[in-house]
């Protein structure tokens, strides 16, 4: 027979357990009161009263009384007003790093998901991995001494990458738009600033912000959709990142969508969503028909001497009139929504967002895409789901980014995120 023995309990990992649930109720919730608190976390007024006193100390809570509470609770109830327990947003701040081809985005925010500061910096996907790294982290370095914010109000940086990132060692195992394989991103950064950092998928950083601090928030499943140099997609389920077993969920980019006479995918394979619908997928295939079309309105928009990206030229096309440019784009939404059918199908998420290019042109992309995603899912699923841009806009990878580091480093049970 088999020697048993009694676990012991941690007690310190008990009493940081409970701390994280009350600040998770108080970002949650907003202003509650202790008993309320109490309530909320199923902790005894006790342990509420003891571990609230220290986050005050800290400065991490702030508690107001009186009238003055009753105020900021915003409802008219009978008798003496209870104090309320406030999170104090601008107590710490997590960094994040969005990075995508070509460009990494460096911003602080606070404890309520506020970006406060963002610098951008453009890099070559020719550089060695370890040069861009330093230089993301010379941009962290950079926010937080322009910001003024003091180092210990900092919990950490979150690092949001495309590709295949492995969560638990923060290796990023393929970066395909950058040739970058097993890149230890979360060893480098953290021997480069000495703060605590964590490391995911760009996408997924983007969905669990959402569900933290956007309209994402008291939903049960979401799942974020990001277009641009790739497709990639994050879904988070009752608060938690779903990773899958082999770091690849989310990978709408490369579903088959065209099995046969499909284009060919930068993965090798044909047929993937990804050359069907992305910004350089399109800018090819817009360059194509204005050679066969050159007194086209593409061909003109496309010759036009401007700052504009090829791709949002090719949307000003559509916009004034062009029809190979609405032919192109409309073909690209709808392809998108059988993706999206796809989705639903599969996990049925309550909201999908759109984040990148589908939500820059979300007045073209919004509608086509639903209703070609009402129309091949099953069952009548996707007219229960709601589908809607990004409610961060271009701040959604790096306030994701930095909800990682908030949800890891404060919010969350670390093995919970």
């Amino acid at each position: 027979m088999a020697e048993t023995t009694i676990q012991g309990s941690n007690l310190f990992l008990v009493k940081e357990h409970n701390r994280r649930a009350i600040l998770q109720s108080l970002l949650y919730c907003g202003a509650l009161s202790r008993i309320q608190l109490a309530h909320q976390t199923g902790l005894s007024a006790t342990t509420i009263g003891n571990l609230v006193d220290e986050m005050i100390a800290q400065r991490l809570v702030s508690e107001v009384n009186g009238e003055a509470a009753r105020e900021c609770d915003g409802k008219n109830r009978l008798g003496r007003p209870r104090s309320h327990l406030f999170l104090e947003k601008n107590a710490r701040y997590a960094v994040g790093v969005h990075m995508r081809v070509g460009v990494f985005r460096v911003g602080l925010v606070n404890l309520l998901g506020e970006l406060l500061t963002c610098v951008e910096v453009e890099f070559s996907s020719q550089q060695p991995a370890r040069q861009v790294v330093e230089q993301m982290a010379e941009a962290v370095r950079r926010v937080m001494t322009e910001s003024g914010v003091q180092r210990e109000q900092i919990l950490g940086v979150g690092v949001g990458v495309s590709g295949l990132i492995n969560y638990q060692t923060g290796i990023n195992v393929l970066a395909a738009n950058f040739g970058w394989r097993n890149t230890p991103i979360l060893d480098w950064m953290t021997d480069l600033l000495n703060l605590p950092v964590v490391v995911d998928n760009n996408v997924r950083c983007m969905a669990l912000g959402e569900a933290m601090f956007g309209v994402g928030r008291g939903v049960n499943s979401l799942a974020f959709v990001y277009g641009r140099f790739g497709v990639g997609a994050g879904i988070v389920v009752y608060g938690k990142v779903f990773r899958g077993s082999g770091l690849g969920a989310g990978e709408i980019g490369h579903t088959t969508i065209l099995p046969e006479g499909g284009p060919m995918c930068r993965c090798g394979k044909s047929g993937c969503l990804e050359p069907l619908v992305s910004e350089p997928a399109l800018e090819m295939q817009a360059q194509l028909l204005a050679r066969q079309h050159p007194e086209s309105i593409l061909a003109t928009c496309l010759r036009e001497e401007t700052s504009l990206r090829l791709v949002k030229r090719l949307f000003l096309a559509l916009r004034k009139g062009d029809p190979w440019a609405r032919e192109l784009v409309e073909n690209s939404a709808r392809y998108l929504g059988i993706a999206l059918a796809n989705l639903v199908n599969l996990i049925n998420p309550e909201l999908i967002l759109l984040g990148g290019l589908f939500e820059e042109e979300k007045d073209i992309y919004l509608p086509l895409a639903h209703a070609a995603m009402v129309k091949h899912a099953f069952g009548g699923l996707g007219e229960q789901v709601r589908l809607q841009a990004t409610s961060f806009g271009w701040q959604a990878g790096v306030i994701g980014a930095a909800s990682l580091a908030l949800a890891k480093f404060l919010y969350m049970n670390p093995d919970k995120v």
